[in-house]
Protein backbone atom coordinates (compact mmCIF):
# COMPACT_ATOMS: atom_id res chain seq x y z
CA UNK A 1 0.00 0.00 0.00
CA UNK A 2 0.88 3.43 -0.81
CA UNK A 3 1.20 5.49 2.49
CA UNK A 4 1.84 8.90 1.39
CA UNK A 5 2.75 10.87 -1.88
CA UNK A 6 5.31 13.96 -1.12
CA UNK A 7 6.78 16.37 -3.46
CA UNK A 8 9.07 19.09 -2.66
CA UNK A 9 11.47 21.01 -4.31
CA UNK A 10 15.16 20.84 -3.57
CA UNK A 11 14.69 23.40 -0.66
CA UNK A 12 12.25 20.97 1.18
CA UNK A 13 8.44 23.46 0.21
CA UNK A 14 6.26 21.07 -0.40
CA UNK A 15 3.95 21.32 -3.34
CA UNK A 16 1.82 18.36 -3.28
CA UNK A 17 1.39 16.38 -0.21
CA UNK A 18 -1.21 13.54 -0.42
CA UNK A 19 -1.52 11.28 2.73
CA UNK A 20 -3.42 8.19 3.05
CA UNK A 21 -3.54 7.95 7.02
CA UNK A 22 -5.13 10.44 9.28
CA UNK A 23 -2.47 12.46 10.97
CA UNK A 24 -2.45 15.46 12.81
CA UNK A 25 -0.97 18.46 11.25
CA UNK A 26 1.75 19.51 13.10
CA UNK A 27 2.56 15.00 12.23
CA UNK A 28 2.45 15.50 8.63
CA UNK A 29 4.48 18.36 8.88
CA UNK A 30 7.28 16.67 10.66
CA UNK A 31 7.40 13.61 8.38
CA UNK A 32 7.60 16.19 4.93
CA UNK A 33 10.65 17.54 7.65
CA UNK A 34 12.59 14.18 7.86
CA UNK A 35 11.87 12.64 4.43
CA UNK A 36 13.09 15.64 2.22
CA UNK A 37 16.46 15.62 4.94
CA UNK A 38 16.17 11.48 4.35
CA UNK A 39 16.17 12.09 0.44
CA UNK A 40 18.42 15.27 0.37
CA UNK A 41 21.40 14.28 1.04
CA UNK A 42 21.70 10.92 -1.27
CA UNK A 43 23.79 11.33 -3.77
CA UNK A 44 22.55 11.12 -7.46
CA UNK A 45 24.46 7.83 -8.08
CA UNK A 46 22.83 5.80 -5.06
CA UNK A 47 19.47 4.18 -5.59
CA UNK A 48 16.02 5.77 -5.33
CA UNK A 49 14.70 4.11 -2.65
CA UNK A 50 15.40 3.43 0.91
CA UNK A 51 13.92 0.58 2.90
CA UNK A 52 14.22 0.04 6.75
CA UNK A 53 15.57 -3.58 8.24
CA UNK A 54 12.80 -5.93 8.67
CA UNK A 55 12.47 -9.15 10.75
CA UNK A 56 13.00 -12.80 9.44
CA UNK A 57 12.49 -15.99 10.40
CA UNK A 58 15.31 -18.63 10.48
CA UNK A 59 15.38 -21.62 11.64
CA UNK A 60 13.68 -22.57 14.67
CA UNK A 61 10.85 -20.16 14.37
CA UNK A 62 13.28 -17.62 15.92
CA UNK A 63 13.38 -13.85 14.29
CA UNK A 64 16.38 -12.16 12.48
CA UNK A 65 17.03 -8.81 11.76
CA UNK A 66 17.66 -8.17 8.31
CA UNK A 67 20.75 -5.36 7.38
CA UNK A 68 20.15 -2.76 5.27
CA UNK A 69 22.61 -0.54 4.06
CA UNK A 70 23.94 1.94 6.48
CA UNK A 71 21.88 5.67 4.96
CA UNK A 72 18.63 3.46 5.29
CA UNK A 73 19.03 2.75 9.08
CA UNK A 74 18.09 6.64 10.06
CA UNK A 75 14.83 7.14 9.44
CA UNK A 76 13.33 9.38 12.87
CA UNK A 77 10.44 7.65 15.68
CA UNK A 78 8.09 9.57 13.61
CA UNK A 79 8.23 7.81 10.42
CA UNK A 80 8.37 4.29 11.82
CA UNK A 81 5.12 5.63 13.94
CA UNK A 82 3.25 6.07 10.58
CA UNK A 83 4.30 3.49 8.70
CA UNK A 84 3.76 0.36 11.08
CA UNK A 85 7.59 0.02 12.56
CA UNK A 86 9.89 -0.61 10.19
CA UNK A 87 8.83 -2.53 7.42
CA UNK A 88 8.38 0.36 5.13
CA UNK A 89 10.02 2.11 2.20
CA UNK A 90 11.26 5.22 0.80
CA UNK A 91 11.11 5.47 -3.38
CA UNK A 92 11.57 8.47 -5.13
CA UNK A 93 12.70 10.59 -8.19
CA UNK A 94 14.69 13.50 -8.54
CA UNK A 95 13.20 15.44 -11.59
CA UNK A 96 15.34 19.15 -12.13
CA UNK A 97 13.96 21.19 -8.89
CA UNK A 98 11.10 19.06 -7.75
CA UNK A 99 11.50 15.72 -5.52
CA UNK A 100 8.89 12.88 -5.90
CA UNK A 101 8.47 10.51 -3.21
CA UNK A 102 6.13 7.71 -2.49
CA UNK A 103 6.19 5.90 1.23
CA UNK A 104 5.13 2.59 0.54
CA UNK A 105 4.71 -0.67 2.48
CA UNK A 106 6.91 -3.93 1.72
CA UNK A 107 3.87 -5.28 -0.19
CA UNK A 108 5.34 -2.80 -3.08
CA UNK A 109 7.45 -3.25 -5.32
CA UNK A 110 10.39 -0.62 -6.08
CA UNK A 111 10.82 -0.95 -9.15
CA UNK A 112 6.76 -0.91 -9.54
CA UNK A 113 6.40 2.54 -7.86
CA UNK A 114 9.53 4.46 -9.76
CA UNK A 115 7.48 2.86 -12.86
CA UNK A 116 4.40 4.72 -11.14
CA UNK A 117 6.54 8.08 -10.26
CA UNK A 118 7.63 8.20 -14.06
CA UNK A 119 3.84 7.18 -15.50
CA UNK A 120 2.68 10.58 -12.69
CA UNK A 121 5.43 12.84 -13.76
CA UNK A 122 4.61 12.33 -17.52
CA UNK A 123 1.30 12.88 -17.42
CA UNK A 124 1.73 15.81 -15.73
CA UNK A 125 4.22 17.13 -18.25
CA UNK A 126 0.96 16.17 -21.08
CA UNK A 127 -1.80 18.14 -19.11
CA UNK A 128 0.37 20.98 -18.65
CA UNK A 129 2.64 21.06 -21.32
CA UNK A 130 6.40 20.82 -20.02
CA UNK A 131 5.32 21.04 -16.54
CA UNK A 132 7.29 22.81 -13.98
CA UNK A 133 6.93 24.12 -9.90
CA UNK A 134 5.02 26.73 -10.94
CA UNK A 135 2.26 24.17 -12.11
CA UNK A 136 2.05 22.57 -9.25
CA UNK A 137 1.18 25.87 -7.66
CA UNK A 138 -1.69 27.60 -9.54
CA UNK A 139 -3.08 24.25 -10.59
CA UNK A 140 -3.27 22.66 -7.36
CA UNK A 141 -6.95 21.34 -8.25
CA UNK A 142 -5.68 20.01 -11.58
CA UNK A 143 -2.56 17.87 -9.82
CA UNK A 144 -4.98 16.50 -7.42
CA UNK A 145 -7.53 15.42 -9.57
CA UNK A 146 -4.80 13.87 -12.08
CA UNK A 147 -3.15 12.14 -8.74
CA UNK A 148 -6.37 10.62 -8.14
CA UNK A 149 -6.92 8.99 -11.10
CA UNK A 150 -3.04 7.41 -10.94
CA UNK A 151 -3.96 6.47 -6.93
CA UNK A 152 -6.64 6.22 -4.44
CA UNK A 153 -6.78 4.87 -1.16
CA UNK A 154 -3.43 4.00 -0.77
CA UNK A 155 -4.34 1.83 -4.40
CA UNK A 156 -2.92 2.32 -7.94
CA UNK A 157 -6.15 3.08 -9.51
CA UNK A 158 -4.20 3.27 -13.49
CA UNK A 159 -0.82 3.18 -14.90
CA UNK A 160 -1.61 4.07 -18.68
CA UNK A 161 -0.94 7.30 -19.16
CA UNK A 162 -3.39 7.82 -22.04
CA UNK A 163 -5.99 6.47 -20.13
CA UNK A 164 -4.77 8.82 -17.27
CA UNK A 165 -4.99 11.93 -19.57
CA UNK A 166 -8.05 10.76 -21.34
CA UNK A 167 -10.09 11.22 -17.77
CA UNK A 168 -8.75 14.24 -17.17
CA UNK A 169 -9.80 15.78 -20.33
CA UNK A 170 -13.44 14.35 -20.00
CA UNK A 171 -13.56 16.28 -16.25
CA UNK A 172 -11.99 19.73 -18.03
CA UNK A 173 -14.64 19.47 -20.08
CA UNK A 174 -17.24 18.60 -17.82
CA UNK A 175 -16.16 21.27 -15.95
CA UNK A 176 -16.57 23.80 -18.74
CA UNK A 177 -20.00 22.98 -19.45
CA UNK A 178 -21.42 23.09 -15.86
CA UNK A 179 -19.59 26.57 -15.61
CA UNK A 180 -21.18 27.99 -18.90
CA UNK A 181 -25.10 26.33 -17.58
CA UNK A 182 -24.58 28.19 -14.33
CA UNK A 183 -23.32 31.56 -15.92
CA UNK A 184 -26.46 31.31 -17.46
CA UNK A 185 -28.91 32.77 -15.41
CA UNK A 186 -26.62 36.13 -14.95
CA UNK A 187 -26.16 36.80 -19.21
CA UNK A 188 -30.03 36.32 -19.47
CA UNK A 189 -30.44 39.37 -17.03
CA UNK A 190 -27.32 41.09 -18.42
CA UNK A 191 -28.93 40.75 -21.66
CA UNK A 192 -32.40 42.30 -20.67
CA UNK A 193 -30.68 45.10 -19.15
CA UNK A 194 -28.82 46.16 -22.37
CA UNK A 195 -32.19 45.76 -24.33
CA UNK A 196 -33.61 49.23 -25.62
CA UNK A 197 -36.97 49.33 -24.98
CA UNK A 198 -39.10 52.01 -27.00
CA UNK A 199 -40.12 54.76 -24.27
CA UNK A 200 -43.31 54.33 -22.41
CA UNK A 201 -45.23 57.04 -21.40
CA UNK A 202 -45.69 57.66 -17.78
CA UNK A 203 -49.02 58.61 -17.57
CA UNK A 204 -51.98 57.33 -19.91
CA UNK A 205 -55.46 59.71 -19.88
CA UNK A 206 -58.58 57.89 -20.39
CA UNK A 207 -61.49 60.51 -19.95
CA UNK A 208 -61.50 61.32 -16.44
CA UNK A 209 -59.38 58.02 -15.48
CA UNK A 210 -55.45 59.20 -15.13
CA UNK A 211 -53.32 55.69 -15.11
CA UNK A 212 -49.71 56.64 -13.91
CA UNK A 213 -46.93 53.86 -15.66
CA UNK A 214 -44.43 52.68 -13.41
CA UNK A 215 -40.78 53.08 -14.28
CA UNK A 216 -39.59 49.79 -15.07
CA UNK A 217 -36.03 50.30 -14.90
CA UNK A 218 -36.31 50.25 -10.79
CA UNK A 219 -37.02 46.31 -11.56
CA UNK A 220 -34.09 45.57 -13.74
Amino acid sequence: MINAILVFNNHGKPRLVRFYQHLAEEVQQQIIRETFHLVLKRDDHICNFLECGRAHPVAGGALRQRVSPPEALHPSSCLRSLFGGSDYKLIYRHYATLYFVFCVDSSESELGILDLIQVFVETLDKCFENVCELDLIFHMDKVHHILQEVVIGGMVLETNMNEIVAQVEAQSKLEKAEGGLSAAPSRAVSAVKNINLPEIPRNINIGDINIKVPNLSQFM
